[in-house]
């Protein structure tokens, strides 16, 4: 019972750490140890941009499942983050907490691509602005590059992430302010490019709102077969007005109550279009303003985002009252992942941790032949990968069938490294050996 209750804390560990002792070649001081010692949570990439004409730094998160052996052929889901640099780690530590990499299973595992910026109301922006519409002054800024930062992100990042790594076509396009902008600007333009779309407290005041009444053109003449947009809405008001009252038209344009009478536009709209087939949903957050409104918005949309892809009721098989067959049991897990193949488009398997944790869930509830056709159908699926061996092996230890037991602990043995095989082969060997 032990060793099954380290090797379960084993699988289900939040992160798996990289230690960062090729960053420097220089003689190691003080300050090198300390940051060899250091913890993180992906990696840093490049690609060079002809279309931007210049190289771009990407910031990537890969669950560490894509990392096993067993794993070689899976693909993953890709979440394209803009302002990488500033949202990195809180949306990719958010989506390991939320997925199986942590033992849930609210979402799909993903890979999160952070996208820096070298001008950032540049690649924002879809049009070219000279003045501010409010104070009639100058901008003194570059702007209107979006269009060619969109050229970029699917003629060159994607195919780039496509090729270099196990990313699938399935694609979420994330984006904070001028990123929400952004976000909006390449669902209206560009739908076939991403699944899901979320704008976080989107600059729709851009350009005199004259992009806002162009998307909602869009929006109004095109249809969005399954295609789903999230709008989180900061609390940008004046002291004393409502989210009702800054929707009148007497309400001025102040730079306090432009981004929300824009935003507040735009979702009236967008909720009156329910014939263009847009799964859309948005929310207001009265204590959120709009630097602290990314965290809470993200954590919302992934939620509605992927509601079918948890399969729910799985703790109430456990129980003795069940009514569930084995038969039904397999049949609910093979009709479940069937649906997500189709939302994802590609053949989508159980993962191995999921239907690990349910076979152990059954064994410690004296449901032998449940547990037994949950290990069978992770070695149907995975057999490359000892741990399921080894699990299949604890089953037979808890038939007390040693024979089987050892059998399968030296099959694990045989596929990889497994130091919990060796020292349950070892007690079996001295156990048959007393006899």
């Amino acid at each position: 019972m032990e060793n099954q209750c380290l090797r379960l804390i084993f699988r289900i560990v939040l992160f798996t750490f990289v230690t960062l002792n090729s960053i420097s070649c220089k003689k190691k001081t003080e300050k090198n140890l300390i940051n060899e010692s250091s913890l993180v949570i992906g990696q840093v990439d490049s690609i060079y941009s002809n279309v931007l004409g210049e190289s771009r730094e990407i910031w990537i998160y890969i669950p560490e499942s894509a990392k096993e052996k067993s794993n070689e052929a899976a693909k993953y889901p890709v979440l394209y983050l803009l302002d990488g640099p500033s949202h990195f780690k809180s949306l990719a530590g958010m989506v390991d907490q939320l997925s199986l990499a942590s033992g849930n299973m609210v979402v799909p595992e993903m890979i999160v691509v952070g996208i820096a910026n070298t001008n950032r109301t540049l690649d924002l922006t879809p049009s070219q602005v000279d003045i501010d519409f409010i104070s009639g002054d100058s901008i003194p800024y570059i702007s209107g590059g979006g269009n060619n930062f969109l050229d970029f992100v699917e003629e060159e990042l994607i195919p780039h992430m496509e090729k270099a790594y196990p990313a699938s076509g399935y694609r979420t396009f994330v984006g904070h302010s001028f990123g929400g902008l952004s976000v909006i600007n390449a669902l209206v333009t560009r739908p076939e490019l991403f699944s899901n779309y979320v704008a976080i407290d989107p600059s729709l005041w851009w350009d005199n709102r004259g992009f806002l009444n162009f998307a909602d053109s869009l929006l109004t003449k095109n249809r969005f077969e399954n295609k789903s947009l999230f709008i989180g809405v900061a609390n940008t008001l004046e002291e004393g007005m409502d989210i009702e009252s800054v929707q009148s038209d007497t309400v001025p344009d102040t730079y306090y109550t432009i981004q929300m009478k824009s935003i507040m536009k735009f979702v009236k709209s967008l909720e009156s279009k329910e014939y263009n087939n847009l799964l859309f949903k948005w929310e207001y957050y009265p204590d959120d303003d709009h630097g602290s409104v990314p965290l809470i918005t993200e954590y919302d949309a992934l939620r509605f985002l992927f509601p079918w892809y948890r399969l729910d009721g799985v703790n109430d098989l456990y129980s003795q009252n069940s009514t569930m067959s084995t038969d039904d049991i397999l049949k609910m897990i093979n009709s479940h992942y069937e649906n997500i193949s189709n939302k994802f488009g590609y053949k989508i398997i159980p993962s191995e941790q999921f239907i690990n944790n349910m076979g152990y869930g059954f064994m410690n509830n004296d449901m032998n032949e449940k547990s037994f056709a949950l290990f069978n159908l992770n070695i149907q699926n995975y057999p490359r990968s000892s741990n399921v061996y080894d699990s299949m092996g604890d089953c037979f230890l808890a038939k007390q069938d040693s024979t089987q037991a050892l059998k399968y602990f030296t099959k694990a043995l045989q596929v990889g490294k497994n130091d919990f095989s060796q020292e349950k082969i070892d007690m079996l060997k001295s156990k048959l050996k007393a006899e």
